[in-house]
């Protein structure tokens, strides 16, 4: 690429410093190697979160003692902390230390988690002794022992979160947006992430599934903790080609700022003309602010409009009593979002079965290919992870140019259709996991092993193919729905928020499935839905649960739809036209 070049001197960067705090030069930092960098520690991350994640109900059952829904809301604890530490990593990120140290600090603390996780399977003592053969006696594992585990689980959670926030904003820095070439390459660098988000997930679900089952825990999850200090060893190898960014705060703060000064000043008459309010124009040159683009008054919340009431008695300078309108209109984009967010949440608690649940009903079943190959039960989930690589390119390639013509939009689906098609999908997933689920009981009853939790029945685990099929395609259309609409919509200067209100979706919707099951378990106690032994309940129920409130929720969410205006149709209306935005992050 060809870089400009200012008498003779480098071209350096107004937005960006070398590691140094100097100005960057375009040529010697950010671009195509030191993302590769980045990528290659979102790679490991993935591969050693997944890795962990997708099995850890086979060891919470089988080494563990743990029961069904016990294993399952660790599952799902584990994994929807992770993804809400997010929101505390983006806050660490843009308010104190940057994404650089964010990247770094928390990669390391997952490494650590990922340690004391490998030491606690290599530990006899750290774990309960074997079932006894003779009386199928289990002895659960001992709070010291459940001590240890969480302690590694939860460090390693953390770590994901923080890593997780900051990395694809950190790797977007590498690129200059007010250059069209390297704008460009922004855009192939998001995708190019996505490509390693998928390896990593596949060599995950097949490599780390099988070494854990076949070889040991222990080398399992030391591969696991390998990787995560490679990526960490090369992520620092790049320091002194990286750009680094300025803080910008969170959007958090920006937020809690305009709640409180409206609440100050609730008493306060609010004026009907827009120009007696305190905007971007009223803001001293130079200032953080002035540089936003000026928002329209709008309709709605107008509660909030008194922020940016022009109170002679307050100082100007404290921000927790003044806001400009812009800011607080800021908000309020955020708040028209919130019911499209609450009701996407339900598509990742059925998401959050396919390892859990699903993967108990893979340890029941036949899982040999030929007669000597078995499957391990989690890796089931390579047909989850097969079904997303699948669908994305079918819908570039066919349903694009299909439902462009048909909807007159060259993008084919709008952001919000596409979360539609995912709930669907979802709601599909959970009517073939019940059928499954039904079949597979009515096999152990025709040959009698009911009462046998270790028995194999004489069925095909490709039977959960559907289930693992519609979840995976769901998540294609839900995710990049979900990444798309948020990040199109939230103001331009709170780009986090849309990488906080995605990665929130999926940290409640694990939770939303640790109630339920709690919820489900405690009223089916005597005619138990999730049994400990999976042949003895009626986990079915519990599917059939799922399908019913993911449909009672797409139809709420179709309203909601329906009656939302995208920003930019909104702003046009009132004669603004729309700044362009980076490009989308990824998780």
């Amino acid at each position: 690429m060809a870089l400009p070049v200012t008498q003779g001197k480098p071209f350096e960067l107004s937005d960006a410093w070398d590691y140094k705090g100097r100005p960057a030069v375009a040529s010697s930092t950010g671009g195509w190697i030191s993302a590769a960098m980045i990528l290659g520690v979102e790679a490991n991350e993935r591969l050693t979160t997944l890795g962990i994640a997708v099995n850890l109900v086979t060891y919470l059952t089988g080494v563990m003692h743990l029961g069904a829904a016990a294993s399952a809301n660790t599952v799902t604890n584990f994994m929807g902390t992770s993804f809400m530490l997010c929101l505390l990593g983006g806050f660490v990120a843009d308010t104190f230390i940057g994404r650089y140290l964010t990247v770094a600090i928390f990669t390391g603390i997952q490494a650590l988690g990922v340690t004391i996780l490998t030491i606690s399977t290599a530990i006899p003592s750290l774990r309960p002794p074997s079932c006894t053969l003779d009386s199928g006696t289990c002895i659960q594992a001992t709070s010291t022992q459940l001590g240890v585990l969480y302690l590694a689980l939860y460090l390693t959670a953390l770590g994901t979160g923080g890593l997780k926030s900051s990395v694809s904003g950190f790797g977007s820095d590498q690129f200059d947006d007010s250059n069209k070439e390297e704008r460009t390459q922004m855009t192939k660098f998001f995708s190019w992430f996505f490509f390693f988000i998928s390896i990593g997930s596949l060599c995950a679900v097949t490599i780390l599934v099988y070494v854990q089952d076949n070889v040991g825990r222990p080398w399992g999850y030391g591969i696991c903790g390998c990787a995560i200090v490679t990526g960490l060893f090369v992520f620092l190898a790049g320091t002194r080609m990286y750009r680094f960014k300025k803080l910008a705060g969170s959007p958090l703060t920006q937020i809690a700022v305009v709640f409180v000064a409206a609440w100050r000043k609730r008493g306060m008459e609010l004026p009907s003309d827009a120009l007696e309010l305190y905007n971007v124009e009223d803001v001293a040159l130079g200032s953080k602010v002035h540089k936003k683009q000026k928002l329209p008054r709008s309709k709605g919340f107008r509660f909030l409009d008194k922020a940016a009431i022009k109170d002679p008695d307050t100082i100007k300078t404290n921000k927790w009593v003044l806001s400009t309108l812009t800011d607080v209109e800021e908000v309020k984009l955020v708040l028209r979002m919130l019911p499209i967010w609450a009701t996407t949440i339900i598509f990742w608690t059925v998401y959050a079965q396919m390892t859990t649940f699903s993967v108990s009903q893979a340890t029941t079943m036949d899982r040999h290919i030929g007669k000597s190959f078995e499957i391990p039960a989690a890796s089931l989930t390579v047909f989850f992870v097969g079904s997303i690589l699948l669908t994305v390119p079918v819908y570039d390639r066919i349903i694009v140019p299909v439902a462009g013509k048909l909807l007159h939009n060259p993008q084919g689906l709008t952001p919000l259709q596409r979360i539609g098609v995912g709930l669907v999908l979802s709601i599909f997933a959970m009517v073939a996991a019940a059928l499954t689920e039904i079949k597979r009981l009515d096999v152990a009853r025709d040959h009698q092993l009911v009462d046998d939790p270790n028995a194999q029945l004489p069925l095909t685990v490709f039977w959960l193919i559907p289930q693992f099929f519609f979840v995976g395609a769901g998540e294609a259309f839900t995710y990049i729905g979900q990444l798309d609409f948020f990040l199109r919509e939230c103001p331009k200067g709170m780009k986090t928020m849309s990488t906080g209100l995605f990665l929130s979706t999926l940290s409640l919707g694990f939770f939303v499935s640790s109630i339920l099951v709690t919820i489900v378990h405690m009223v089916t106690i005597k005619r138990p839905w999730l049994a400990d032994n999976l042949n003895q309940g009626r986990l079915y129920n519990f599917y059939w649960l799922l399908a019913i409130l993911s449909a009672l929720n797409f139809l709420v969410y179709l309203v909601f739809a329906r009656g939302y205006a995208y920003k930019a149709k909104r702003l046009a209306e009132e004669g603004y036209e729309l700044e362009v935005d980076e490009g989308p992050t990824c998780h």
